[in-house]
């Protein structure tokens, strides 16, 4: 009996559930919803699952060809992919993690000066799989590995928006709404950039562009394309008798790898319409809890909120990235290291984000070296990271978002380095700086931020001027 109680209790779906039904019954809503929520919830995590299984069926005969034809390992950037493989892998603790890690979020920000809520469920969801998976390489069980998987979640959900939350304001013209994505850093080095380097560039909303780029926007069939070209190139790469021998059972090596990069398509599909039922509902119980305790809380949003006031600076964005990506592939390849192969999604919400970033401060200069910059990012950071994540190291997908590729090496090194103990001091020791020394990152109250200044000469001569 105590061990029927004990595994349902740790079932993910239903402890994702559990905080989907405590969400809805605070905001009070009828009995229809709060059912229908939980029970949407818990099928569109079981849905990832079943994504990112066979997703991991076609990405292995892909790791197979590229290792067969060019002797070399090659990883394809796509979050959705490897998020659904974690989930399938460690379905438990991701589910323990992301509800303790939400709780810690919310108790900072109603400690501190950074009220942010973290409301963008599935980049949530990603980085708890990263997280997780870098405690489990570490051979960390126990309290540990719950204490420092949710603290590390909790601090990374606030500090993410809050440094950026300067230029979001810039760019969305008013303070009541973040912006919820983990490639804060490379959105905060394109807005650095674009000042530095975008001195008297013409902003891209100048730009017109083709409306056959459009297409763009449709990810199932831009996902479809980029991966028949590279299935398609590794089958050639390693020949057809090798890929009809050894993995299509005698079917014609161009059919199959067609048929394999249309595989990774529809599991994709799968993954994403299971996180959009997930997100759908927890977010709204996640608000309701957040509104119920802390009043004044900032919700973080997913980034395409930055979109609609930059349209042609995120395609220059996504355009500069992809180009980023595609140059840092053919530097891994000349050097034969891990190849990490750019996706067409990731470069483009991240991309995109930074080109519009890179936009509010530098014009159309800064949206492309914003985005340039954010595509090599989003390859080297992989293969820093790779050898922290365990079993999802051999699994030819990986995770690109800039930040959760820092705070995977952050982890994994720590923890190696100085132990589990030693990663919760520093931890804790960030939290105490964001209670005592909020300034460190925005400062509103007392004239220009310390960034700022620092970081740019001018506005230190201007009050050198200004004293005389």
């Amino acid at each position: 009996m105590i061990n029927m109680i004990r595994d349902f209790l740790l079932e993910p779906v239903i402890l994702i559930g559990g905080i989907v039904f405590l969400g809805l019954v605070l905001q009070r809503k009828n009995f229809e919803t709060v059912v229908r929520g939980t029970l949407k919830s818990m099928i569109g995590f079981m849905i990832i699952s079943v994504g990112g299984n066979i997703i991991a069926q076609s990405v292995t005969a892909f790791g197979e060809m590229m290792q067969q034809g060019f002797h070399m390992t090659g990883l394809i950037l796509s979050v959705e992919g490897i998020s659904g493989i974690a989930v399938d892998l460690y379905g438990s603790d991701i589910a323990i993690i992301m509800v303790l890690g939400i709780v810690v979020n919310l108790v900072l920000a109603k400690i501190t000066r950074f009220h942010y809520v973290f409301m963008t469920g599935h980049q949530m969801l990603y980085m708890t799989c990263m997280v997780v998976s870098v405690l489990r390489s570490a051979q960390l069980r126990g309290p540990a590995f719950f204490i420092l998987g949710s603290m590390t979640m909790g601090i990374v959900m606030v500090f993410s928006p809050a440094m950026i939350q300067r230029y979001t304001e810039k760019i969305c013209g008013n303070d009541t709404i973040a912006v919820g994505h983990f490639g804060g850093i490379t959105y905060l080095l394109a807005a650095w950039l674009g000042k530095i380097y975008g001195e008297n560039s013409r902003s891209a909303e100048d730009m017109k562009f083709p409306k056959k780029l459009a297409f763009l926007r449709d990810s199932s069939i831009i996902i479809a394309v980029t991966m028949i070209i590279f299935y398609v190139v590794a089958a050639r790469a390693c020949g057809s008798a090798f890929v009809e021998s050894e993995l299509s059972g005698g079917k014609d090596y161009l059919v199959y790898s067609v048929s394999q990069a249309l595989t990774f398509t529809v599991g994709f599909v799968i993954v994403t319409t299971g996180i959009r039922w997930f997100i759908n509902e927890i977010v709204p119980a996640v608000k309701g809890i957040a509104d119920t305790w802390i009043p004044n809380a900032k919700p973080a949003v997913d980034c395409p909120v930055v979109f609609s006031y930059s349209p042609n600076s995120l395609m220059v964005g996504f355009l500069s990235s992809f180009f980023g990506g595609l140059v840092s592939m053919g530097i891994m390849i000349a050097c034969q290291v891990t190849v990490i192969f750019p996706g067409i999604m990731a470069h483009f919400f991240c991309g995109a984000t930074a080109g519009v970033y890179g936009n509010s401060t530098g014009g159309r200069r800064g949206a492309v070296i914003g985005g340039f910059i954010n595509g090599v990012i989003m390859s080297v950071l992989p293969e820093i990271f790779l050898p922290f994540l365990g079993e999802l190291s051999a699994q030819h997908v990986t995770f690109p978002e800039p930040d959760i590729g820092l705070v995977g090496i952050f982890l994994g090194k720590y923890i190696r380095e100085i132990g589990s103990i030693g990663t919760l001091i520093i931890l804790i020791g960030i939290v105490i700086i964001m209670i005592l020394i909020p300034e460190m990152i925005e400062n509103r109250d007392e004239g220009e931020e310390w960034f700022q200044y620092d970081m740019n000469p001018a506005l230190k001569n201007k009050e050198k001027e200004e004293k005389k």
